[in-house]
């Protein structure tokens, strides 16, 4: 089974748009077995902001969000349940891609956004006190709410009893969720999946509210790809278009069909204590040519502790742990000369004048990962000054996880093959 996905947007894109005015066609409606995606703060989305904001601004506010999905990663150590449904507690104040769902009898048309890192569905239900767009489950005649003694409830930590339905409560910075834990028919482009479980928000407080809903593509029993296995058979890839480009166009496949035949994997890493993350084994990282010296330590993958290397689609610019970021830090400001460096927000290496950047390569066991310029560096709107867009991991914010993030993925098919445990990398223009 197919499921192809197209992005209108991405967030430069969302500031060329709304400061140039530049036109989007966002009528284009799903057909066969294929969805939109696009971002949450594109002009096709109803969460964009209201007024222009600057290059700067906007680099900032991604590093911002990008601090809170990698607090949201430390947080996954101190849980030891395979399906945390509060596992989106940070995340989904900054999502990247969104899509659109169809949810209940008869449909009604939500957003939801992409996060390979969650395993929970969340949406805002009827009723709900501090929700803006909701879904009205009283409309729909196959909804319905879990009782406490479902099997369901009790891979919900923390679940609680109102009268009769489960229930349970997340909690993180001033805000909080309280949800029933429900179920009904979610159709995925032309492909209905009966009884799907998802978390039906009833109330919110505090600023950071997931205004469009949340869809986990991560591998505990109640992700997308659990619910639907014997449908999709825990096999999904996706592409994510440049946000240099005018015309979006990624592609999210579900299902083992449609996926590059030839493409190279790397064994997928099994962590317990992180059990929705796909871990892979990181074994070296290449500036140009050379191999940079970074301890074994920094790259080792370690149950224990949590640390290793992720793919993730939800965070924006990778972080490497500080001795491998340092490392290949400095080994680029060699190889692109003598030039004054300066800094913005978390980006220590930008430069006022043009250059000549080296390559990148991600080394995995079992294949290389090269990036490219547009995969390494973000430019200003005037294009007078150019950050290398990695940085380091802080500390006591998952310092010990490097984090491979959407934007060195960009131009790249990701193939996630739960069965066989393997993550696969080529390059593709989807832009």
């Amino acid at each position: 089974m197919k499921l192809c996905v197209l992005s209108l947007s991405f967030f430069f894109f969302l500031f060329l748009s709304i400061a140039y005015g530049l036109n989007a066609n966002c009528d284009t409606q799903d057909q066969d077995s294929t969805l939109q995606v696009f971002h949450i703060f594109s002009p096709c989305s109803p969460f964009r902001p209201s007024k222009a904001i600057s290059w700067e601004e906007t680099v900032m506010e991604m590093q911002r969000s990008d601090q809170a999905r990698l607090q949201y990663f430390s947080s996954l150590v101190a849980k030891k349940s395979i399906v945390p449904i509060a596992s989106g507690r940070q995340t989904i104040q900054s999502p990247t891609y969104i899509l659109r769902i169809r949810i209940g009898t008869p449909p009604q048309t939500m957003l939801m956004a992409m996060d390979t890192s969650n395993d929970a569905a969340l949406l805002p239900c009827n009723g709900c006190l501090g929700c803006s767009t909701v879904f009205n489950s009283v409309k729909s005649t196959t909804f319905k709410n879990h009782a406490c003694g479902a099997a369901q409830c009790h891979q919900v930590p923390l679940s609680t009893c109102g009268g009769s339905v489960c229930s349970f409560n997340m909690s993180y910075g001033g805000s909080t969720i309280a949800a029933n834990l429900s179920q009904d028919t979610v159709t995925l482009a032309t492909d209905p999946v009966p009884n799907y479980t998802f978390g039906c928000i009833q109330k919110t407080t505090g600023s950071s509210v997931p205004s469009q809903g949340l869809l986990g593509l991560g591998r505990g029993p109640l992700s997308l790809l659990s619910q639907t296995q014997t449908l999709y058979h825990s096999t999904f890839s996706y592409c994510l278009p440049s946000f240099r480009s005018l015309n979006f166009s990624g592609s999210l496949r579900l299902g083992p069909t449609g996926q590059p035949p030839r493409i190279k994997t790397t064994p997928l890493l099994k962590n317990p204590r992180r059990s929705s993350l796909y871990y892979v084994n990181l074994i070296g990282i290449k500036v140009g040519r050379k191999k940079v010296d970074i301890p074994a330590s920094a790259l080792a993958f370690n149950p224990t502790t949590g640390a290793g290397t992720i793919f993730d689609s939800g965070t924006v610019y990778t972080r490497l742990v500080a001795p491998a970021y340092t490392a290949v830090r400095d080994e680029f400001r060699k190889r692109v000369g003598n030039l004054t460096v300066t800094s913005l927000g978390g980006f220590d290496t930008c430069y006022s004048v043009p250059i000549v950047a080296p390559t990148i390569t991600f080394m995995f066991s079992g294949l290389n990962m090269t990036l490219l310029p547009d995969n390494l560096l973000i430019h200003s709107t005037a294009g007078s000054t150019t950050c290398l867009a990695l940085a380091a991991s802080e500390i006591g914010v998952s310092s010990e996880l490097n984090v491979i993030a959407n934007m060195q993925q960009q131009n790249h098919r990701v193939l996630i093959d739960v069965p066989n445990s393997r993550l696969g990398v080529a390059r593709e223009q989807c832009s």
